[in-house]
């Protein structure tokens, strides 16, 4: 009995790893998913636009012996242009800038006053066909400056042509896919995933230098033209197949 004891003890350390593989390396388990398969492709879009709106900056500038002078002058001719801006009815209208200024004149490492210069400066808006028109006659008002005209996208234009360069993008997104999964032998399924880069209103052309008018020159008049303008948007559809 004795003798039989080790033996027993001795087949039961060798079914021990047979019984641990048992336990660690389950038979295979078949897989049930498939890896998903799919196709990313960005199309892009745009509309081309004319500008109907004109975003105007000018102003009065005056020298003057004195600071008072300087002052007094700018603001009535001034109040002039904007007495002829508000009849003509344009919109956010607005005081953009106020200036004074000494001016000396430099001499034997001297510096001798000689007077003042003031400047008083507006923006508004009005559409582009009115534009001309009103700034020849805030020029004969008095206004002295034109330091900018902005041809820009009303907020209905630029949504309107926001709209068609979304589409466009989408069917161009749409028509890139199907050639290629065609092309391949392969079925669109489903549209999994979308991104909408959303479209920038368009940088306006690059903004005319400070001109000085005289009244004098402003007989004939002022032609604004307005170009044409790009609003560009892109979509990106993540395509199952």
């Amino acid at each position: 009995t004795h003798a039989q004891a080790p033996q027993r003890q001795w087949k039961s350390l060798l079914l021990l790893p047979l019984i641990t593989g048992l336990i660690c390396f389950p038979a295979p388990i078949a897989l049930t998913q498939e890896m998903t398969r799919t196709l990313t492709v960005t199309g892009r879009g745009k509309d081309t636009v004319t500008p109907s709106q004109a975003q105007v900056t000018l102003g009065v500038e005056i020298q003057a012996k004195t600071a008072t002078e300087a002052q007094q002058e700018v603001a009535r001719r001034m109040n002039s242009v904007v007495s002829v801006l508000k009849s003509h009815q344009v919109s956010k209208l607005q005081t953009s800038g106020i200036n004074l200024s000494p001016n000396y004149d430099y001499s034997n490492n001297q510096r001798v006053l000689r007077g003042y210069t003031a400047r008083n400066t507006v923006s508004f808006t009005t559409s582009v066909e009115s534009a001309g028109t009103i700034l020849d006659a805030a020029i004969k008002a008095g206004a002295t400056t034109i330091e900018n005209v902005s041809l820009t996208l009303t907020d209905a234009q630029f949504t309107a042509a926001q709209k068609v360069a979304l589409q466009q993008a989408t069917r161009d997104a749409q028509a890139q896919a199907k050639v290629v999964l065609e092309t391949l032998g392969l079925t669109p399924q489903q549209v999994i995933g979308i991104q909408i880069n959303q479209a920038t209103p368009p940088m306006p052309p690059p903004s005319p230098m400070l001109q000085r008018i005289a009244v004098a020159d402003a007989a004939p008049p002022t032609p604004v033209i307005a170009g044409e303008q790009q609003v560009e948007a892109t979509v990106t559809l993540q395509i199952r197949y």
